[in-house]
């Protein structure tokens, strides 16, 4: 039939827009166009079972999606190993991946995909670990990448640090002094040697195989006044270091600092005053290069003073907002307010749009982060068995269309 007509592209992308995310998977290997297409993030946030919000209680875990309208669903989790009776204590987004601390271990999720892989700690490690964030070595010139875990424990002067390595199972112990580091202020060449530095691990965002998070430390040993900046873990020297000032600071305890990843390769900043309840917003006007963040310049990106905003930070556990930047240039915001029960809020043009509160999320004070859908499969995780086995042959686009 060498006259048949083709579908329309914008047909073709609409159709695939319904297909299952497992699905998509496995057509990736029909021609370069729809594996293009896949790893298109557009795509991916206009598929009809894509969401932006994941929140965990202790009998269920939702997904929430705001566009184009509110929908919450409950996701199911396999919970491999010994962790399956093990309670959440930390939810991390974190290089496509949904990072689920638990007492004893931790599991790496991607729910779009349904896979899971647990990761257990050592013999005698400490309970009570802090999984911060998955990354990779960005320097290897290798067709694969070697994800691994950073986590914490012992938050004090004393905390260990360690590296999980996901092809090998292994670990390795940091150093204790690669948590300090020699600086020369970001925004000055005065060296000012050892530092201590206080890292806020409730913010760490993932970038190119390099975790980043907000810190801070006194400005000299005589006052208590703190300078706030950006540090940056990589995982190739596997060791921490400054990366640049941020445009603000906190000057309460209950103030929002939250970092995010801005236009897939850029940062933004939240911050909501406690006393005034005023939320800025600022972007990073560059690219982000983790060799080059002295040249980072952040800009406004919205300034909100609503008199019946409400408080961003939770009261029960000083819980930090999650939150995106939609194409609208609006702010939509996950948060628990006093009583516990989530709510979504979205702001724009210097007002609040709309606040709906997640009645089905029936426990109070769920974990929750932004997340936005990967097809990127866990490595050594579980798979499905055709994603596993099945190799498609190539196929005409029009065939797989009328399966």
């Amino acid at each position: 039939m060498a006259n048949k007509e083709k579908l329309p592209w914008v047909l073709v992308e609409e159709i695939l827009t319904r297909v299952p995310p497992t699905s998509l998977v496995r057509l990736k290997a029909v021609c370069k166009r729809w594996n293009t297409l896949f790893n298109d993030k557009t795509f991916i946030k206009n598929h009809k079972k894509t969401f932006q919000f994941v929140l965990t209680t202790r009998s269920k875990i939702y997904s929430v999606s705001v566009s184009p309208k509110l929908e919450v669903s409950v996701l199911t989790i396999d919970t491999p190993g010994r962790l399956k009776s093990q309670i959440l204590v930390r939810l991390v987004d974190s290089s496509g991946f949904l990072l689920c601390g638990m007492d004893k271990g931790a599991v790496v999720w991607n729910p779009w995909l349904s896979q899971t892989r647990c990761i257990e700690p050592e013999v005698n490690t400490p309970l009570h670990l802090n999984f911060l964030g998955i990354g990779y070595d960005n320097n290897r010139r290798v067709d694969e990448i070697v994800y691994k875990t950073l986590l914490v424990y012992n938050m004090d002067s004393d905390s260990t640090w360690k590296i999980h390595e996901f092809a090998s199972d292994a670990w390795k112990d940091e150093e204790q002094e690669k948590a300090k580091y020699t600086t020369s202020t970001t925004s000055s060449s005065t060296t000012r040697g050892f530092i201590r530095v206080m890292y806020h691990f409730s913010g760490v965002v993932s970038l190119n195989g390099t975790l980043y998070l907000l810190a801070n430390y006194a400005e000299t040993h005589l006052t208590y006044r703190l300078l706030f900046i950006l540090v940056k873990f990589n995982f190739s020297s596997e060791e921490f270091s400054p990366f640049c000032d941020l445009p603000c600071g906190k000057n309460h305890l209950r103030d929002a600092l939250v970092l995010r990843v801005f236009r897939e390769d850029q940062f933004s900043l939240l911050k909501q005053c406690y006393v005034t309840k005023k939320v800025e917003v600022w972007v990073t006007t560059n690219k982000i290069d983790d060799q080059y963040g002295r040249d980072v310049k952040w800009t406004s990106f919205m300034e909100v003073s609503i008199p019946n905003m409400p408080d961003l930070v939770e009261i029960k556990s000083y819980a930090q907002p999650s939150y995106f930047l939609d194409d609208d240039k609006r702010l939509v915001i996950c948060s628990c307010d006093e009583t516990g029960r989530a709510w979504i809020y979205v702001v724009g043009e210097n007002k609040l749009i709309s606040k709906v509160q997640l009645d089905s999320v029936v426990d109070p004070w769920p974990f929750h982060c932004t997340y936005f859908p990967s097809l990127v499969q866990i490595p050594g995780g579980k798979r499905e068995a055709a994603e596993s086995r099945i190799k498609l042959p190539y196929m005409d686009e029009e065939v797989i269309l009328s399966l």
